[in-house]
């Protein structure tokens, strides 16, 4: 009998020593993403921050993401209203406006949000208008992401080919970082919108580490007891 018993520990020590690396490693992974991430949020700050230029003329995802640019242009009196929630003016439209630059291009603006009441007007932008923000490919909907409401212009998600389709741009959206009309609030990029839950990973992972460890102790001292 105690022979068996002590089998039985034997096998279920070193099944508990497996499951303890394995969570173990599991909360070092994330460890070690969490550095992988922070260093590319700090890059992508950087990115933000840096220095404007014109707009290239060839413009890619890979290349020119969060690129900051200035340009001059004249915007059109159509804009799209994307619904959102900030902060300062609780529910709220987003006003992306198709922007006509002089080299016969035209490009996507996301001038910032307005106040969501009943009835409201979308700013005039003026004849010509110089803005400064940066390149964003936003990646807002998925399978849940409702349909636009094309009759009363509200949008859900700023769906960039859609809205390009829609407002007969290029495949190119800037987010000014700066007023660009009293009314609007600007709604900058930055990188607090990406999410980065590698930390809180971690700290699940080292618990349940703690948890089998301790509970792995509390069952092997009773299995010894059992010997005696």
């Amino acid at each position: 009998m105690a022979r068996t018993t002590r089998v039985r520990m034997i096998g279920f020590g070193v099944f508990a020593v497996a499951g303890l690396a394995l969570l173990l490693g599991l909360g070092i992974w994330q460890v070690q993403r969490l550095a992988w991430k922070q260093d590319i949020l700090a890059r992508i700050d950087a990115r933000i921050a840096g220095p404007a230029e014109p707009l290239p003329r060839n413009v890619s995802e890979a290349a020119d993401e969060y690129q900051p640019v200035t340009l001059t242009g004249q915007p059109r009196d159509a804009a799209i209203r994307v619904l959102v929630t900030t902060a300062e003016l609780g529910p709220a439209y987003r006003l992306i406006y198709p922007l006509d630059l002089p080299d016969g291009r035209a490009v996507l603006l996301d001038a910032g949000a307005v106040p969501a009441t009943p009835g409201s007007d979308i700013p005039d932008l003026g004849d010509t208008l110089t803005v400064t923000g940066n390149l964003l490919w936003p990646d807002e909907v998925d399978g849940f992401t409702p349909d636009p409401d094309l009759d009363d212009n509200i949008w859900f998600a700023r769906d960039l080919p859609t809205m390009a389709a829609t407002l007969n741009t290029d495949f190119v959206l800037v987010v000014a970082n700066a007023r660009v009309h009293p009314d609007i609030l600007p709604l900058p990029i930055t990188s607090e919108g990406i999410p980065n839950d590698h930390l809180q990973y971690a700290i699940t992972w080292f618990s349940l580490a703690a948890i089998w460890a301790g509970m792995t102790l509390l069952l092997l001292r009773r299995m010894a007891r059992s010997t005696n």
